[in-house]
Formats: structure tokens, C-alpha cells, sequence
């Protein structure tokens, strides 16, 4: 399966598809029920907002004037307000603001742009910053382990090119390598479970087994119609005028068909009335849509993704060797809790449900996968495994909490050793419900406010002792 990640300033917020969705409230409030005090929603929900420069205002639930820009989307293809009305024909209510009151139906997403250009958070956050004298940034270099002395992070180890480095700490190493780097960094300084370690030839420094394990991701799965309107966006020579306008649109001014991200609408969906929360996403897509687009379509259609929110089911991350330069090793797991297996049937049939309401039949030129044969729960569930696809938010491996299994502390030290910390997807314990890239970016401020707590307390306390 391909597992794409975001190698570049900006991370994955670089590559993504812009949806600004910060998970439901319940998401957080059960982490701090797991034993992280601090991170309950409501103290969240201000972090959300102090970040946030939403172009629609300041509301109770929005912030305006913080580094990462938030905006409706600029271009809006015809099919995905069809999308719209045909989810709410289905049953979802209508919903505006995924972000707000309530997470539960259909509407256009907000995304992380800017004048119809993308707003990574390199753009947001590293821009303010790069001009520091205490910052330096490095770009093509491979981190290759953590230095440890006696129970403490020193340094790092990288190679720029072909050439070694070594940078020397004088308080904190703070991992950012997603769900899998960073755990496959801590291993291969040393830091993990025994087994793991001893398999690929790396010396035990620290034992902690949980490092690596608890992976969860979005499996995605798709429902593709054909569009007989010929509105969508197409890989045909008759396209090429509307691309053509596309392009004339951005470059004059910043809009039209290529400021879109193209999932501009979606949903959240309960598989029954009573569920706390939705257990489904979409993500509708004016176009075919095939192995992550790596699989050319020709001609025109549309694509609703729907994934399953809360996985059960639990993978790992480890090495195959002690070489930082070798892939680590992914074992998702995907699909091994039955739960996991009929939610997404189920989501599925919904999804069918939703792409048959009346709002799309002017444009549905009929099902072209799984295909009208495919109807069975057998045969989706052959069909899923055959054709599922991550929607690129795997989180976990690192988790927060303060059970044996938990990597970092409720303030991202890793556990038993100090000037240690990991902030990113790889600290939540649990998958939150919806896109990581907001939820990641409130980690970094989590991060930074607990550093900056600690040495506050720290340097008062020895001041108090002088």
C-alpha cells in the first residue's frame, strides 16, 4: 500500500489536501479520561482558536488573527454542491461549520489557504521564525539517532549529503517525525522494546516497550460514479478548455479551478441515531480517483471516499535494520478487529445511498466501482481489501498517557529519560475523527507551552533558592 509522507518543510501539511478539521470534542475529553490532564477539549478549543486566522470571524468556536489561515474554499465545482444536497436527501443535516457546534452532516469544508494558495504550516509558523538567530534550518538531512548519556538526550546524529553531523543539546531533543519516524527513531537510538531492538542488532538503551506499537489509520474506501454532465473534473481532450480557464483564473487572480483542493465537500455521518459520535467521513471528490490517482481514469466521474473513524484494530511500526537510510518496517494491521471490517461495509452502502438520491441522478451515468455486480457483503468486503486505501492519518506509535504502554508523559517527555520529548500524530493514544494536520499543529503548541512551563518553574525555583 502507498504511504506517502510529507519529506519537505512543512511536513504533510505540505502535500495534503488543505481540509481543516480539528476531530470532535469527545476525541479529546477521552484522552484526558485516559489520564492526559491538560488535554480535555475545552482547553483545546482555545489552542484551536489562538492559532487560527479564520476568514469568516471570530465566533465562539473560531479565532482570528493567529498564524494559520483558515478560508472557504475559493472555487466551487457544480457536482460537489450535487454532493451536498444528495447527502442531505440521504438523511445528514446540513452543516456549515464541521469545526463548530456540531461535527454530524454534509457541507463544504474550510481549508488551510490563503488567496487560493496553500498555508502549510512551514508558511504559517516556520516564516515567522526563520529569520531568528537562534534558528538554523537543514534541509535533505536524515536524522539517524538520538544521543543518550546517562538517561538524557544529548544530541542528535544526521547525515547532510554524505556527510556525518553531530548537533549538541544543551536542554531538549523534541522529535517531529510523524507516526513513523519518530518512532523509528527512538529505536534506532536505542529506545524501545527489547525484542524489537535486539531482532534488527540495535544495543538496548532504554526499554519502553510501547514505543512503535498502538499504530491506527483512516482506511479509506471509494464509491466511483461516471458523470454524464461532463461537469467534473476530466482526464478528456474536451476538459481542456476548462483547464485552460483554470489556469487563466489563477494566475489573474488567485481563484478558479486550481485554488481548489478538490475534496470541497464532505460529511460526517452515524452509522445509528444513538452513537455518541459519527463513526463515518466523507470526502467527495468532482473526479475519478483511483490508487491514491496513481491509476489514470479516462474520462469523467466523481468519487465519494468514506472511511472509518475509530478503528479498533492496532499495527506497529519497526525496524528491519539498524540502517537509518532502510525503510522501516509498516505493519498496519488493517482490518483484524471485525468491528473495523462492518462499519466500513456499512459505510459503504451509505455512501451507494448517497450517490443514487435524486440531487446526483441528472449527472450519475451509473456505478463504476465496486460495480453494479458487487453487492453482497461478502464481495465488498473482497472489494475493500482489494482496493482500500489510507487516507494518510496514521497516529499512535508514540502514544501519550500514563499507562505501561505509553511513550511520552501528558507534557510529550518520553518516559525514563530527560530532555526528551515527541510532538507530533504519533503521541495521540487514540484516532481522532477527522483530518490530523490541525490536531498536529495543536501538539506543537502543546509541546511549546510545556517547555516553556517547565523552565519557567525550573528557573523560579532556583531563583527562589539563591
Amino acid at each position: 500500500m502507498f504511504w506517502p509522507r510529507g519529506k519537505t518543510l512543512g511536513g504533510s501539511s505540505s502535500i495534503n489536501a488543505m481540509v481543516y478539521i480539528r476531530g470532535h470534542r469527545a476525541d479529546y475529553d477521552e484522552w484526558a479520561d485516559l489520564g492526559c490532564e491538560g488535554w480535555e477539549s475545552h482547553r483545546l478549543l482555545e489552542i484551536f482558536k489562538e492559532q487560527e486566522n479564520n476568514e469568516r470571524g471570530i465566533s465562539e468556536f473560531h479565532g482570528v488573527g493567529g498564524a494559520l489561515n483558515v478560508a472557504d474554499g475559493m472555487y466551487k465545482n457544480p457536482l460537489s454542491r450535487a454532493f451536498v444536497d444528495a447527502a442531505c436527501e440521504a438523511g445528514l443535516p446540513p452543516n456549515d461549520d464541521f469545526n463548530g457546534a456540531e461535527q454530524e452532516g454534509a457541507g463544504y469544508f474550510q481549508v488551510t489557504q490563503k488567496n487560493g494558495r496553500r498555508w502549510s504550516s512551514a508558511r504559517a509558523f516556520l516564516g515567522r521564525a526563520e529569520n531568528r538567530r537562534n534558528l538554523t534550518i537543514l534541509t535533505g538531512a536524515q536524522a539517524s539517532r538520538v544521543r543518550l548519556e546517562g538517561g538524557r538526550a544529548v544530541g542528535v546524529d544526521l547525515v547532510v549529503g554524505r556527510t556525518p553531523h553531530q548537533i549538541e543539546c544543551r536542554r531538549e531533543v523534541i522529535l517531529c517525525g510523524g507516526a513513523v519516524n519518530s518512532p523509528q527513531l527512538l529505536q534506532l537510538s536505542g529506545i524501545g522494546d527489547p525484542d524489537e531492538l535486539s531482532r534488527a542488532g540495535v544495543p538496548v538503551l532504554h526499554e519502553l516497550s510501547g514505543v512503535g506499537q498502538n499504530l491506527q489509520d483512516h482506511l479509506d474506501m471509494t464509491v466511483m460514479i461516471a458523470d454524464d454532465s461532463h461537469q467534473a473534473i476530466g482526464l478528456a481532450l474536451g476538459f481542456v478548455p476548462q483547464a485552460m480557464r483554470g489556469l487563466y483564473d489563477f494566475l489573474a487572480g488567485r481563484g478558479g479551478l486550481l485554488s481548489s483542493n478538490v475534496s470541497e465537500t464532505g460529511g460526517f455521518a452515524k452509522l445509528n441515531a444513538e452513537s455518541p459520535r459519527p463513526e463515518l467521513q466523507f470526502h467527495f471528490l468532482p473526479t475519478y480517483l483511483r490508487d491514491h490517482g496513481r491509476q489514470l481514469v479516462p474520462g469523467y466521474g466523481a468519487t465519494l471516499h468514506v472511511c472509518q473513524l475509530r478503528p479498533k484494530s492496532r499495527g506497529s511500526i519497526g525496524l528491519h535494520s539498524a540502517n537509518p537510510q532502510d525503510h522501516p518496517r509498516i505493519s498496519p494491521n488493517y482490518l483484524s478487529h471485525p468491528d473495523d471490517a462492518e462499519e466500513l461495509i456499512q459505510g459503504v452502502k451509505l455512501a451507494r445511498k448517497i450517490l443514487n438520491m435524486p440531487a446526483l441522478a441528472k449527472i450519475n451515468g451509473g456505478e463504476v466501482a465496486p460495480g453494479r455486480d458487487c453487492i453482497s457483503d461478502d464481495s465488498l468486503m473482497a472489494d475493500i481489501r482489494a482496493r482500500a486505501e489510507t487516507i494518510y492519518h496514521p497516529v499512535g506509535t508514540c502514544k501519550m498517557g500514563v499507562d505501561d504502554m505509553a511513550v511520552v508523559d501528558p507534557q510529550l517527555r518520553v518516559r525514563g529519560l530527560d530532555g526528551l520529548r515527541v510532538a507530533d500524530a504519533s503521541i495521540m493514544p487514540t484516532l481522532i475523527g477527522g483530518n490530523t494536520n490541525a490536531p498536529c499543529m495543536m501538539i506543537g503548541e502543546m509541546c511549546a507551552r510545556a517547555i516553556l512551563a517547565y523552565y519557567d518553574e525550573r528557573d523560579n525555583t532556583l531563583t527562589k533558592a539563591a
